[in-house]
């Protein structure tokens, strides 16, 4: 079953949405998820060395330190319950995300959607689990390799601006269909759905969709 992921790699929802669909597919006996992640910078125009991010919590939602908290445990106990973990006290800045949709982008168009997959699960644990800078072009090359991407095509892929034409590209046709908010899952390309839902929610959309099939 074809899935579109539209998501951020900075984005906490992003990768509970992720997680939580991955659950709802393992119980229906015999479906396999054809993933495909697509692009959406939440903070385009990000300068290169990030923000804080309770500044830039602040500043984007005029969210008060009370509930960025409340916020945050909801975030870990979700995390937990599909097991992965949020090190929200890792992370200290929001950072730009070109260059790994950039990456992001290559895998899936030369090595195909496992590798994609691989790399995008290192780059959501990097940031939320590790507290790692993903915007750094050495903490980058060391994900890309690890996920199977050759180094030195990698290295020159960082040090230029290749893809950066296609992630955008794509990042503009997400906004033409009127998607602004991510995660956004287009499955069989027919059905979306999004934020981060229950397991319950996306297994019963998959199993509609496979039903029709």
């Amino acid at each position: 079953m074809r899935i579109d992921f539209i998501s951020d790699i900075v984005c906490p929802w992003c990768a509970i949405g992720l997680y939580s669909l991955e659950a709802a597919a393992a119980r229906i006996p015999g479906l396999v998820l054809d993933l495909h992640f697509h692009p959406f910078e939440l903070n385009p125009g990000m300068r290169p060395e990030g923000q804080d991010i309770e500044e830039h919590l602040a500043e984007k939602y005029g969210a008060s330190p009370a509930s960025l908290a409340g916020a945050r445990q909801a975030i870990r106990e979700r995390g937990a319950e599909l097991g992965f973990t949020f090190s929200m006290e890792a992370r200290s800045r929001i950072v730009n995300t070109r260059d790994g949709h950039r990456l992001l982008h290559w895998a899936d168009e030369v090595f195909g959607g496992a590798v994609q997959r691989t790399l995008k699960v290192a780059l959501l644990k990097a940031y939320f689990t590790d507290g790692r800078n993903v915007s750094d072009p050495a903490v980058l090359l060391e994900l890309a390799t690890a996920a199977g991407l050759p180094e030195t095509e990698a290295r020159e892929l960082l040090a230029g601006d290749r893809y950066a034409a296609e992630v955008a590209e794509a990042e503009a046709g997400v906004h033409a269909q009127g998607i602004h908010a991510v995660p956004a899952i287009i499955v069989d390309q027919r059905h979306l759905i999004q934020g981060g839902q229950s397991v319950e929610v996306f297994e019963k959309l998959l199993r509609q969709v496979a039903d029709e099939a």
